[in-house]
Order: C-alpha cells, then sequence, then structure tokens
C-alpha cells in the first residue's frame, strides 16, 4: 500500500519496528521544488522517518524536525500531525547536483524536535548535535540519546518514492535472545535501495526475516497536506497594522508573503490591502 506506515514486531525477539511506504504524497510534496537530486533524496529520507516517529503520537500534537546545518545545504525541515498529515522544505541555494559529497552538505549543525500538544502552554523542545554523514545516522543517534534503546533506520528515496525501515530494541531483548538484535541488523543490512523501493511490504520483509517471526499490523494512512491559508495570512497582516501594510504597499507596489514550506505565494494588492483593514477598523483608545 502506498502512501502508508506499518507498525511491526519481532515477537521471539522483543524488537519492534515499522515501514513506511510513500509514492503520490512524496511526489506532491517536491512537485515545482527544484530541489538537486541529492537535496531531494535527503527531504526523502527525513520524511520517513518524521512520519515513523508521528505515528507513535497517541494524542492529538504536531511534530517538527529541523536540521539545521553552515554547510550548503543550511536546513531540512518536515512537521507531521497525529493523522500523518505531513508536509516539509529544504534551504539549499546554490547548490547543483554533484557539488559536494553528502557528508559535507549540512557541515556542523543541530537536530531540533519540537513537539506542539494542544494541552500545553509552550511546545517541548530537544537539540542533539548532527552526528553522522546520513539521515539515518543523525536519526539513530538522536534516537540513542532520547529513547535510550539502540535503533537502526535503512532508507531509500527515489524521485517516485520513498521507503523507510526502522527497528529497535525493547527493554529485555538481550535475555530474550542475545543473539536477535545482531542477527536482524545483518539481515536488514542485505537491503539494496532498489529493494526497498520496488518490493512490495510483505514480498520484503519475509525475503529479509523469512526465518523470523513477524507480526504485521494494518496499515495507516500517510498524505501530504499543506492547504492554503488566506485567513492565517490576513490575520498576521491585520497584527503588522495598516500604516506599516501601507508603507509595504507603497514601496513595492503589492505585498508578497512568501509560504516556503507549502511553496505557496499570497499577493496583496491595493485594493486587498484597503478591503482588509476597512472590514478591521483599528481600536480607539
Amino acid at each position: 500500500m502506498q502512501d502508508s506506515v506499518q507498525r511491526l514486531l519481532f515477537e521471539d525477539l522483543d524488537i519492534r519496528g515499522a515501514i513506511v511506504r510513500l509514492g503520490p504524497s512524496w511526489q506532491a510534496m517536491q512537485a515545482s521544488r527544484g530541489y538537486p537530486e541529492a537535496v531531494a533524496r535527503l527531504l526523502g529520507e527525513m520524511t520517513a522517518v518524521t512520519t515513523i516517529i508521528a505515528a507513535q503520537l497517541k494524542q492529538p500534537g504536531r511534530l517538527t524536525f529541523q536540521l539545521r546545518g553552515d554547510g550548503p545545504l543550511s536546513l531540512l525541515v518536515i512537521d507531521c500531525n497525529e493523522n500523518l498529515e505531513f508536509r516539509g522544505m529544504a534551504r539549499a541555494d546554490g547548490l547543483a547536483d554533484g557539488d559536494l559529497p553528502l557528508e559535507r552538505l549540512w557541515g556542523h549543525g543541530q537536530l531540533m524536535l519540537t513537539l506542539d500538544l494542544p494541552q500545553a502552554k509552550d511546545p517541548y523542545q530537544s537539540f542533539v548535535p548532527l552526528e553522522g554523514n546520513t539521515i539515518a545516522e543523525v536519526f539513530e543517534h538522536y534516537l540513542q540519546q532520547s529513547e535510550q534503546q539502540p535503533s537502526r533506520l535503512y532508507l531509500a528515496a527515489s524521485e517516485q518514492g520513498v521507503t523507510g525501515l526502522f527497528l529497535q530494541t525493547l527493554p529485555g531483548a538481550h535475555d530474550k535472545d542475545a543473539d536477535g538484535w545482531n542477527r536482524l541488523q545483518q539481515l536488514a543490512a542485505t537491503l539494496r535501495p532498489e529493494e526497498l523501493l520496488d518490493l512490495e511490504t510483505e514480498v520484503l520483509l519475509s525475503r529479509v526475516f523469512a526465518e523470523e517471526t513477524l507480526r504485521l499490523y494494518p496499515p495507516r494512512s500517510v498524505t501530504y497536506s499543506c492547504p492554503e491559508d488566506w485567513e492565517k495570512v490576513r490575520s498576521m497582516l491585520r497584527a503588522v497594522g495598516r500604516e506599516e501594510a501601507e508603507s509595504i504597499l507603497q514601496e513595492h507596489g503589492e505585498i508578497l508573503i512568501r509560504d516556503d514550506i507549502c511553496n505557496r505565494e499570497y499577493r496583496f494588492d491595493a485594493a486587498a490591502v484597503a478591503e482588509l483593514f476597512s472590514a478591521n477598523p483599528p481600536t480607539l483608545h
């Protein structure tokens, strides 16, 4: 099933995991972006990981990961809510295909998690330095720091689709089978990117883990969601104030607000600005 995430459990080993497959949703997010191939691949891999982690949310909320570096690839950001509706973007100014090897794309930086829960007064945030030369290595380091359980990620992304396989030990896994974790890692390491991308989930898992007892849970649908939000933009302009808005209008002839994460522009001409503030006259003090 495309655009889905499925939990899995090796019942005899106390090792859990998940597999995410993204097709049309991934194509929709990167449409008209024009990212270099290496940047699009990293963004796809990070989308897979974020979706897997967001699938563990037990209550309404929005999970956001930002990878910030001082290299040519300065930003990767993906957010996803409890309904597995995701969106994201990359910022890689002046970078063309083949410019730099992968490990030099982001340089030094940090991975930041923000978890926004409706009932919480402030979002929860955590930071870890960027450790690793791949998205998988960066997030394996993050998960080791945050969850204190060994984790592995196997990721593949192309223009057409993205696949991510996640494995993680549960407490007591070593006591149940001392070689289980090592065995699963060795098996999963044999996967080639084209197998991850092209094989159906059941075929993929049965081929790689043929001798293991594996429970695969029902899939959950994943969607790309970045709808227009004119009211949010209008509210932002009202907060700026009529005087400042008219000053921008006078200087540029229009007000242009760029929504990078949704790859969308909002434009206001003189008539739209006049209508915006005539409907909301300022409060007299």
